[in-house]
């Protein structure tokens, strides 16, 4: 023992320095052992664009239960960390910082800006790595990465220019999502949709020849957006529509502009939506850009960058689009050419950085050509190579994105990132692309764009390895074997990953993902800034202690389900640790004279002993199990039983005896097999609670330096006891009919009893008889009869276990009326029982698809409950013979 424990847990004083410590040792990095199977995680980049939340509190704390765990087996565990320089994003608070010093990245320039964004960084990733030491993250320093470092940006450059070699990248004139705040373009996915509330406008389109239709010279088109209408280059209706058949090829006016175009038959149109007539916006509409290419139409952007409308919207040039929405609207009214107005909710795409709505633009990009590394990705998961998610249903998830997949647009107008490697001649126009710039740069000038952050993060298992280099890391660890990360960045990142990792280097880029969800407030809501109830983790650390966070985190839900944050579950934490403290405080306290555990031989242990061990055993089995499922929260719950109810309430309360006996012998037996069992507890837990698991890990006798490289718990077949566990079930089971009589009865633990036991079983006798000092001191029993055959006294309290009926006269407290109506429950409660063990027994399904020895138990419980109602009943019908 180092230092005298405390009588209550203190989470700062525990978790104080410890860290350092470890970094100081040195335990976070590979062992170095090259026979020793080697076992990778790359964490998953933090954005530089702040704090940690209590998402990546809780992603974090999966990845390192795992690596802690496969370190104690003896695995070689590399975790590599790094950040995400993510572009859009970090330029996007930059940005939003200058303007609040009323200065912009056009005032600053490129490169000085590029040097704000730095410095940004610098900050916001020095307040990471602290955060991640906080946490308790075994991570390995000394090769962290960035996505804009040197290594990594070699690989960004090599990946653009095979796949550009390839024909998989290619350059064009394109609608895109447009962030007109950011002044970038977006992927798909990086749009969100909201409702808002909009109008239909109904408005005429006058014909240019006198042409009527149905009574009237103008067709009625309806729009949401009548900015837009400027850009218009024809009015569509399906060919198979036969009320438009004979207008098709006649033209119109665009209201405001006059601009004649024609009416067009396109397929693309729903003659069941609207009037069955829609205008075309080549420029403007993702759909309409389609049938413009169909049909040969001018594609007329009328927005400039910032969604200011320019010289092709007349009149309106300068104007804010919704602001000319406005003054159009106002005009048409004006002019006699709005029909009626109808409000609406629509759901809209606004950008998932900035907030503000979403442009469909017309401009020139970048694209990833996606459906054949699409269709590699899918046909990879039939084979030995494929990622398997858990859970499992994710992986439909993952193959129906890629069988809907578009061409990815990645170029970004932005100047925080990657930029891309292309350059054009400044005299020819010529466009080269390479992994180096022009032997002759005079005469070139760079692509301004950057790569869309998802590019170089998709690269993150390899690149981080090294990548392109044939290095010793990239031979050893890559493949990696795990990825932990939430559902919601499915199609962001995981499935980039593995089609880019595909394509790369001919393998996947991990074993296995698992996916958790989204942490959610008390009342399910997502945490947001919007309805203040965002959490700090590091506030939650200060409070409760690390360990207590991360016992949270890791137990409190399944693979793929959210979890709901509150203060009562932290509450129910501390106190779970705190509990492990004062158990293993009391433990410690009583090993004097014991250098190291050594367990006594078997013929020497006690009914107790060999059930805790047996219960020991079934413990690292069930945690083990669950573990490799990556179902923590199963493996909590068996530590949690294990701990505070068999350990603590019965085992240590059961070693009082021995530790108080004058038998020399069985107290050095009880200390040491109290030490074993704490010590391998504390390695159990250790993956998840690793401060205060060190921490009294090395106030107990052993011989390492760390539990961070001690060996984690395995099962002895040699321990297994099942007749010791039914021993000592029927033990407790008497302990607590006992206690839950004198809790009826109102008769103090303090007050003597006279207890009967009223058994036919030889063997259950035996069990009884032997222990008969764990009756007593749990019991506080005066006089103990066991005894076949018993008569009951006739004023009573009774309580029925298995093969046994328990007496315990209370002549002036017993009310018959009172046990008659007790006893009632009970046979009601045992019929229930076996009523549900009958109905699902007789259910074949049940009997043929669940492990043999699940129905085997079920058939055990049955047999228990019928046993137990029979005595039940005897006992009823004994009262209701006194009344």
């Amino acid at each position: 023992m180092s230092e005298e424990m405390s009588t209550k847990y203190d989470p700062s004083a525990v978790e104080a320095g410890q860290y350092d410590k470890w970094l100081d040792a040195g335990v976070f990095k590979p062992s170095g052992d090259k026979k020793a199977k080697p076992f990778s995680i790359v964490l998953p980049p933090p954005n530089v664009t702040g704090k940690l939340h209590l998402g990546h509190a809780w992603d974090t704390t999966l990845q390192d239960m795992i690596i802690r765990r496969k370190r104690m087996q003896g695995y070689d565990t590399l975790w590599l960390p790094g950040m995400d320089h993510a572009g859009i994003a970090t330029q996007a608070k930059v940005e939003a910082k200058l303007r609040d010093q009323g200065i912009s990245r056009y005032d600053l320039g490129r490169e000085k800006f590029i040097e704000k964004v730095w410095e940004w960084k610098d900050d916001f990733a020095a307040t990471i790595k602290k955060q991640w030491g906080k946490l308790g993250l075994s991570l390995d320093y000394s090769r962290e990465r960035f996505t804009l470092d040197e290594g990594l940006s070699k690989a960004v450059r090599k990946v653009f220019v095979d796949l550009y070699n390839k024909g998989l990248i290619y350059r064009g004139e394109y609608i895109i999502n447009w962030d007109p705040q950011a002044r970038t373009a977006l992927s798909d996915i990086e749009v969100i949709h909201k409702d808002d509330k909009g109008a239909f406008y109904h408005v005429k389109y006058p014909f240019t020849d006198g042409t009527t239709f149905n009574g009237k010279d103008y067709i009625e088109i309806a729009t949401t957006r009548p900015e837009t209408m400027m850009g218009d280059t024809a009015v569509a209706v399906n060919p198979s529509d036969e009320r438009y058949k004979e207008l098709v090829g006649k033209k119109v006016l665009v209201p405001l502009i006059n601009r004649e175009v024609p009416i067009i038959a396109d397929q693309y149109v729903d003659p069941e939506f609207g009037t069955g007539m829609v205008k075309i916006t080549p420029a403007h509409d993702p759909n309409d850009f389609k049938v413009g290419n169909r049909h040969d139409l001018e594609r007329i952007n009328t927005m400039n960058e910032d969604a200011s409308m320019n010289e092709n919207a007349g009149k309106y040039a300068g104007m804010d689009r919704f602001d000319a929405r406005k003054a159009m609207v106002k005009d048409l009214e004006d002019e006699g050419l709005m029909l009626s107005i109808d409000p609406i909710v629509h759901s809209v795409g606004h950008s998932e950085r900035t907030g503000v709505q979403v442009e469909a633009r017309l401009s020139t990009q970048w694209f990833v050509k996606m459906k054949p590394l699409a269709e590699q990705a899918i046909k990879n998961q039939s084979t030995d190579d494929k990622v398997s998610f858990f859970p499992e249903r994710f992986e439909g998830t993952f193959e129906q994105w890629m069988d809907n997949v578009h061409d990815w647009v990645i170029s970004r107008q932005l100047w925080w990132g990657h930029q891309i490697p292309a350059w054009y001649n400044k005299k020819t126009g010529e466009t080269y692309v390479g992994v180096d710039a022009p032997k002759d740069p005079e005469n070139w000038e760079q692509d301004p764009d950057v790569l869309d952050t998802w590019f170089s993060s998709a690269l993150w298992p390899f690149s981080t390895m090294g990548w392109p280099e044939s290095t010793e890391d990239y031979d050893r660890y890559f493949p990696t074997d795990t990825l932990v990360t939430g559902y919601d960045i499915i199609f962001f990142w995981v499935s980039r990953m593995i089609f880019q990792s595909l394509e790369f280097t001919q393998r996947r880029p991990f074993k296995d993902v698992l996916l958790h969800g989204l942490i959610r407030d008390e009342q399910g809501r997502k945490m947001s800034k919007s309805l203040g109830n965002g959490i700090d983790p590091m506030d939650v650390i200060d409070k409760y202690g690390a360990d207590a966070l991360r016992w949270f985190l890791s137990t409190g839900t399944t693979p793929g389900q959210d979890i709901r944050f509150s203060y009562d579950k932290m509450d129910s934490a501390w106190n779970f640790i705190n509990k492990i403290w004062n158990a293993s405080r009391y433990v410690i306290m009583n090993l004097d004279g014991i250098s190291k555990p050594e367990l006594p031989d078997q013929s020497e242990w006690e009914l107790s002993d060999k059930w805790i061990m047996s219960r020991l055993n079934e413990t690292i089995d069930h945690v083990s199990r669950e573990f490799e499922k990556y179902n923590f929260g199963e493996a909590g719950r068996a530590l949690y039983d294990f701990i505070w109810n068999d350990f603590c309430d019965w085992y240590i309360e059961m070693s009082k005896e021995a530790l108080s006996s004058d038998n020399d012998q069985l107290k050095k037996n009880t200390q040491n097999i109290l030490a074993y069992v704490l010590d391998q507890t504390l390695r159990l837990l250790h993956p998840i609670m690793p401060f205060v698991t060190e921490y009294i890990w090395k106030q107990m006798p052993h011989t390492g330096d760390s539990l961070v490289n001690a060996e984690y718990p395995t099962t002895n077949e040699a321990f297994d006891n099942p007749k010791a566990e039914n021993s000592m079930k029927s033990l407790i089971d008497l302990i607590k009919a006992v206690r839950n009589i004198r809790s009826e009865a109102n008769a103090p633990l303090s007050s003597p009893i006279n207890m009967m036991i009223d058994t036919s079983n030889d063997e259950l006798k035996a069990i009884f008889e032997s222990n008969r000092s764990y009756i007593d001191r749990f019991t506080h029993a005066q006089e103990l009869t066991i005894e076949s055959n018993i008569t009951a006294p006739k004023l009573s309290m009774s309580a029925v276990i298995t093969d046994a009926t328990i007496y315990v006269p209370l002549a002036e407290l017993v009310d018959l009326n009172e046990e008659k109506s007790r006893i009632e429950k009970e046979v009601s409660k045992f019929e229930s029982e076996v009523t549900r063990s009958e109905k699902k027994l007789s259910n074949k399904k049940f009997v043929d698809n669940a492990p043999d020895d699940v129905v085997a138990k079920e058939k055990e419980k049955q047999a228990d409950y019928e046993t137990k109602l029979a005595a039940a009943k005897e006992r009823l019908s004994e009262i209701e013979s006194q009344l």
